[in-house]
Formats: structure tokens, C-alpha cells, sequence
């Protein structure tokens, strides 16, 4: 069953992607007149079981969103802050919309990706799962998922791995269509406050304090 869904999947995203051409032109060319150069933003994800695939979105940060993170203290770059000046001008919109994971069709037709699924993570934060958190990995990452049709940015992470772990334990094509659906019932949703997510700060530091106590 599981086989045959991930290859329904490829072919959904498929002709998504050839109905959404143009829409998806028309945000590229929005992107690249309204900031510039580097339409899609790639960044190395996890995939089932932890394999890093690399993710695609349309670029809704400035370039260096990273690096500007430490220059605004913000514990976790990751994350995000109230009236984020690393969105750009278009990217509020786009990430309002979910229109800046179109890409992600692209992922889920090389089969490194599910329309629906846990959140791909970033490679540093999954280094420091536990192992019931990396319970999540063992299915293909969504675009969407139950976390998502559940609060989303409105809830930390540890909430996040205890609704991506039910998910894995009850997957069904039943569910995946009910999350589908509740996430385009909810597309273009007012912005949630902003949710700073202790967890991973937490976690990070952990890390840090140990690479000091090593070096001492």
C-alpha cells in the first residue's frame, strides 16, 4: 500500500506541476524583480530515515538569513521573530500562502518527498534528536503535514515530534487526503504570532556547553 501511494504521489505532483506552471512562473518572476537575483532557495533537508536530500523552496529570506541571525541575537537561526526583517518584501506573502513550497512538487517527483509527511528538518537540529524524536524520519517528509493542520508555527517542536509520531503510527491514504484537504481549507490564513520554539535553543546550547567542557 505504502508503495503504491508514494508512486500516486509522484504522479499527483507531476500534474501538479504542469497545471501550476504558469503560476509558478509568474511568482519566480515576482521574486527576481522585486529582490533580485536567486529565485529558489535549496537547502539541505532530512529525508526518510535521515538521508539529506536537498529541499527546495522560492526564496522568501535574504540571502544570508543565516548569517544575519547572529547579528540580530537571535538564539536560534532557524527560527523566527516578530516582524522578521530577513523576509523580504514578497516573502510575507509567499509564505502566508504556502506558495513558497511549490517547489517542493519538484521533491516529490524525484521521490524524496511526499505530499504529505513530517516537516523536513535542517541537518544540525536532527543531529540532536532523541531517538523517539527520529521516530519521525521513518517515513518520507511532507509538504504538508498533521503537525501542520494542527497549529503549525503555533506550537514548538516537542509538540511537533509527539503529532508527527501519531502520524507515523496511524498513517492511512485516508489521512493523508483529510490533511490535504485541511491544508487547503486554511491556504491563505491570517499570520500566527510569532512562536519562539525553546527546544531546539535548548538543545543548541546543550551542544555548545559540551564542545566547551571538551575544550577545557
Amino acid at each position: 500500500m505504502r508503495l503504491l501511494w508514494n508512486c500516486l504521489n509522484r504522479l499527483t505532483a507531476l500534474v501538479m506541476l504542469v497545471m501550476l506552471a504558469p503560476v509558478m512562473l509568474a511568482v519566480a518572476a515576482w521574486i527576481r524583480i522585486a529582490d533580485g537575483k536567486g529565485v529558489l532557495f535549496v537547502q539541505d533537508r532530512a529525508g526518510k530515515d535521515g538521508v539529506p536530500f536537498r529541499m527546495l523552496k522560492f526564496r522568501s529570506m535574504v540571502h544570508d538569513s543565516v548569517a544575519m541571525s547572529a547579528k540580530l541575537g537571535i538564539d536560534d537561526p532557524f527560527g523566527l521573530i516578530e516582524n522578521d526583517p530577513r523576509i523580504t518584501r514578497c516573502g510575507r506573502f509567499l509564505r502566508r500562502t504556502s506558495l513558497d513550497e511549490l517547489p517542493q512538487l519538484i521533491n516529490v517527483l524525484r521521490g524524496q518527498m511526499n505530499l504529505v509527511g513530517p516537516r523536513p528538518d535542517v541537518l544540525p537540529q536532527v543531529a540532536r534528536y532523541s531517538p523517539e524524536d527520529a521516530r519521525r524520519l521513518e517515513v518520507r517528509p511532507g509538504i504538508t503535514g498533521w503537525a501542520q493542520v494542527n497549529g503549525r508555527d503555533e506550537i514548538d517542536w516537542a509538540q511537533r515530534f509527539v503529532l508527527d509520531r501519531w502520524y507515523v503510527d496511524n498513517w492511512s491514504p485516508a489521512l493523508d487526503l483529510k490533511i490535504l484537504w485541511r491544508t487547503a481549507v486554511t491556504i491563505n490564513r491570517d499570520e500566527p504570532p510569532v512562536h519562539v520554539d525553546q527546544l531546539n535553543i535548548a538543545r543548541q546550547q546543550k551542544v555548545a556547553d559540551e564542545e566547551v567542557s571538551r575544550a577545557a
